[in-house]
Parts: C-alpha cells; sequence; structure tokens
C-alpha cells in the first residue's frame, strides 16, 4: 500500500539511516499531552514532547482492506500510583487522539512531517495497581466505529432544534396527527 510520506523523510528512509520514534498526542480535561519514546523532551512541530522511553507502550496497530474499526491501545508502566486520580479526573471518552511514527536521524533530530499513523476518540482508560507503581492502558476507537452506534432521532420540534436551534419545521407536526383535512369539495 502506497504511504504519502514527505520527500525528505523518503529519502531518510531509502538513505536507511533514520531510527524510528513514536508520538502521541492526547487531549485530556487539563490540557494536551504530548509523549514520545524517546529519553528526554524534544520539540517538534513547535510543541515539546516529553520522553517517556520504554515506558510508553504502543499495541499493533491493525489495517484492513475491509472498512473495518480497528482501534489502538497505549500504555505507560512504571507510573506513580499517585497519578491514578488524576488520570480518572482527566479522562474524558470521545476527545481525540493521535499517534505519530517520525523518523530520527543519528543526531537525534525528527525528520520534518511525521506520518499520522493512528487517530481516534479515548474510549476508556485502564488501570493496573501494584504497590508503589502502576500501569496506565487508554483505548482509543477509530472513527469508523461510529457507523456501528444506532442512531436516534426522533421527529419532534424537540428533537429538531436540539440540532438546529432556528428550526422551527417540526414545530406543529404534534398539531397535525389529530387534525381532519377535506379534500375537494
Amino acid at each position: 500500500m502506497n504511504r504519502a510520506l514527505t520527500s525528505s523523510m523518503q529519502a531518510a528512509v531509502d538513505a536507511g539511516e533514520v531510527k524510528p520514534a513514536f508520538f502521541y498526542e492526547g487531549e485530556f480535561e487539563g490540557g494536551t499531552l504530548r509523549l514520545w519514546t524517546g529519553e528526554s523532551s524534544i520539540t517538534m512541530s513547535g510543541e515539546v514532547w516529553v520522553g517517556a522511553g520504554q515506558l510508553l507502550g504502543v499495541s499493533a496497530i491493525g489495517e484492513s482492506l475491509d472498512v473495518r474499526a480497528d482501534g489502538l491501545q497505549l500504555t505507560l508502566s512504571g507510573m506513580p500510583s499517585s497519578l491514578i486520580g488524576l488520570m480518572l479526573a482527566s479522562t474524558r471518552y470521545g476527545k481525540p487522539g493521535k499517534l505519530y511514527l517520525a523518523c530520527m536521524t543519528n543526531s537525534s533530530t525528527v525528520i520534518t512531517d511525521p506520518y499520522l499513523t493512528f487517530s481516534g476518540k479515548l474510549d476508556q482508560p485502564e488501570i493496573n495497581e501494584s504497590g508503589e507503581t502502576c500501569m496506565i492502558s487508554v483505548r482509543y476507537e477509530n472513527s469508523l466505529v461510529d457507523l456501528q452506534r444506532v442512531r436516534v432521532r426522533h421527529y419532534t420540534h424537540e428533537d429538531q432544534i436540539f440540532e438546529h436551534p432556528n428550526d422551527r419545521g417540526f414545530e406543529f407536526v404534534a398539531t397535525l396527527q389529530d387534525k381532519q383535512i377535506t379534500w375537494g369539495r
């Protein structure tokens, strides 16, 4: 399958002088969290990304020719137990998250325009605590999962103004239910 890599990234891959790295960006109640699989903080695309090293785990990223909603799971291990309350308080269902695959030069510089590997919505966190440290897993759903959700719509005035506050198209539908209409003479 053809990937849309930038020319500089493609040249670096072809030269074989790159080190892959994952960059995670997730929105939480308190702001945006940016982590990467390196050891120290780094600036990429004008943002500071905190190095999580081997503590950041990424599940396999599924891909298929079928129309299927494959998800992604990110894991932070070795975190202090004090982060459990913060994690539970700041995660919100449906917040966006992205995972980028970047190529690093031998001098630990990010080659421009990393590849967006996954983009989805936050499902739910899972926390496994063991003594002083814990493992926090965050699952993201692909946007295609919305195709599987049931759409419940009512053709009422209240339902219509929920989506379109100034639309009065259904305002008189309830009064039409028992209305007698005489056709002709």
